[in-house]
């Protein structure tokens, strides 16, 4: 899970970006070691009883829609021949007008932008349309998040985008339900785990990148060693919100059920 790849981010998303230069060298690392980059649609068929993967495959995932993914991701991956899926925020892009919704942390794509990446063969998914937290807010604003996202996707990009990540990782049995009733095939949380089938297609877990991770990091984690110890401190906190959400979504249940 990749958000923000640009030399100089600024303060709001510097955490969660990376370096260009360190994106490159990790691109190259996954050639060398024999791993093959595919969408997630396509890790969701194989799954569902689709066509066969590469023998290595990895799914590379990219949450919001910054605009440095047309000036940074995109020109790395075409010359590589690689693909990708990049989860759109809708409401954020630079020329949502009457559609903005949310607060951006950072420049983003426009709506042309976007389809020339997806052009360029890099699948597009949905990220809310204001990146709202889904698990936070009641049934009506979460269905117009995750309906308003779906169709301005399909009316402006021309087809159905069905794979989905959700805005800062957070989901419920309540909000995967209504993920799959709004038509999305499939879904990506962060959890920093391996994705399992286990897991189910609303709740596959991703391993975070950062400005942090090391050459060394990246190599074990795409191999799936040492990820537990990567990632002790963002489990801990991983904990700490769900115990946070949980209290909140019962506070509001709690209220309406008093009204």
């Amino acid at each position: 899970m990749y958000h923000s790849v640009r030399a100089d981010p600024p303060a709001g998303t510097a955490a969660l970006s990376v370096h260009p230069d360190a994106f490159a060298a990790q691109l190259d690392a996954l050639a060398e070691l024999g791993l093959t980059p595919v969408p997630f649609s396509a890790l969701l068929a194989r799954w569902s009883g689709g066509a066969p993967l590469p023998e290595r495959p990895v799914v590379l995932t990219f949450d919001d829609g910054y605009a440095d993914f047309h000036s940074e991701v995109l020109p790395r991956l075409v010359h590589r021949g690689l693909t990708a899926t990049l989860f759109a925020t809708t409401g954020w892009l630079a020329d949502a007008g009457r559609d903005r919704a949310g607060e951006r942390l950072d420049d983003t794509l426009t709506w042309s932008q976007l389809a020339e990446i997806e052009s360029a063969g890099v699948e597009v998914g949905g990220h809310s349309h204001s990146h709202a937290a889904l698990d936070a807010v009641d049934r009506r604003a979460m269905r117009d998040e995750l309906v308003r996202c779906r169709d301005l996707l399909e009316e402006r990009l021309g087809r159905p985008e069905r794979v989905f990540g959700y805005p800062f990782g957070y989901s419920d049995a309540g909000v995967r339900a209504a993920v799959r009733a709004a038509g999305w095939t499939g879904a990506c949380v962060v959890a920093n785990k391996l994705a399992r089938r286990s897991q189910g297609p609303y709740q596959l877990a991703r391993l975070t990148i950062r400005r942090g991770t090391t050459d060394t990091a990246f190599r074990q984690l795409v191999q799936g060693c040492s990820v537990t110890r990567h990632f002790l401190g963002d489990h801990a906190l991983t904990k700490g919100y769900a115990v946070v959400r949980r209290t909140r979504t019962f506070a509001r249940s709690r209220g309406r059920s008093l009204r």
